[in-house]
């Protein structure tokens, strides 16, 4: 039951924050097929979205959608309440790993991530088998487990896996029709970006937050649920591998915003070898921090002389 829930709110979230940005009051929210595709959402999801809106009286009722008010902070759902169970075993591990200084051959057991996570032990250990397919982490053979090295030629694999689905999601949206409604989430992208790159020097922390909706997006175009699958695990890697490299983290986000306005505002353009070219360059500077950020934890790893 908790699923239907997470992505009811999540949904709703999403509906509020472009309803902020983009619909002025008086203005009729916009079609339910359009809401889809912006609130990432099931017609279900966004039916039940807009009853809410009702119920906070951002509408007068779920036929009369006429936006009476805009969002304030207390119409949208805590972000703690939007993570299913294996996102927040995910986001336990992830912190297990790169904040408490977890190197690679450290054990943990299902017990203590449950406890941790809030989650079954039976959860754990359903999360723990499939994220293990990636070789990130692996069984001991009496129990518990254990964690892998992340080496250069792993890192090299995926920036490579990671290429061939980005480059063909730029591709992909040179097909789209002109009035799909990916250009709405394209005409948000570009306004979140250059927001955070107008404040970078003091709001450089919230760039993995967008980084993470930028490549969403971009993998969503796919339609592919391996293309999906594939994403978490970069994600994982990429952005939480960054933290053994805090010295260049300000920098290093702010030169990648730019790179994703580069991408963003050549696809609104509709020019797609321009586009494709900036990804490429992204993606280039992208495997170059992370070969990077591997060097610096390979060092911090040694024991001292």
């Amino acid at each position: 039951m908790s699923k239907p829930a997470t992505v009811f709110k999540r949904s709703t979230n999403l509906l509020l924050q472009f309803l902020a940005e983009n619909v002025a009051v008086g203005e009729m929210l916009p079609t339910e097929q359009f809401l889809t595709t912006i609130c990432q959402g099931s017609r279900t999801a966004i039916r039940s979205a807009i009853a809410y809106l009702s119920t906070r009286r951002l509408i007068a009722s779920p036929a009369d959608r006429r936006l009476l008010r805009k969002p304030i902070p207390g119409d949208y759902f805590d972000i703690s309440e939007l993570q299913s169970g294996a996102e927040r075993i995910q986001q336990v591990l992830m912190e297990r790993v790169y904040q408490r200084d977890m190197p690679p051959g450290a054990e943990f057991s299902e017990a203590e991530l449950a406890r941790e996570a809030g989650a079954s032990t039976v959860s754990v250990r359903e999360f723990l088998i499939g994220f293990s397919r990636f070789g990130l982490i692996e069984k001991k053979p009496r129990g518990g487990w254990r964690l892998c090295a992340f080496d250069r030629s792993f890192a090299t694999e995926l920036a490579d896996m990671r290429r061939m689905f980005e480059m063909a999601a730029v591709e992909h949206f040179a097909h789209l029709p002109h009035g799909d409604p990916a250009y709405a989430e394209l005409a948000r992208l570009i306004k979140q970006h250059e927001k955070l790159a107008a404040r970078i020097d003091t709001r450089h922390n919230a760039f993995p937050a967008l980084d993470r909706e930028f490549h969403t997006f971009l993998i969503g175009l796919l339609n592919n649920r391996f293309a999906q699958g594939f994403y978490d695990i970069v994600s994982f890697v990429f952005h939480y591998h960054y933290q053994w490299d805090k010295g260049e983290e300000k920098g290093r986000n702010q030169y990648a915003v730019q790179e994703h306005l580069a991408i963003l505002r050549a696809l609104a353009e509709h020019d797609v070898p321009k586009a494709l070219e900036a990804m490429r360059s992204h993606l280039d500077s992208s495997r170059s921090t992370m070969l990077s950020s591997i060097g610096t934890r390979e060092k911090l790893s040694q024991p001292a002389a």
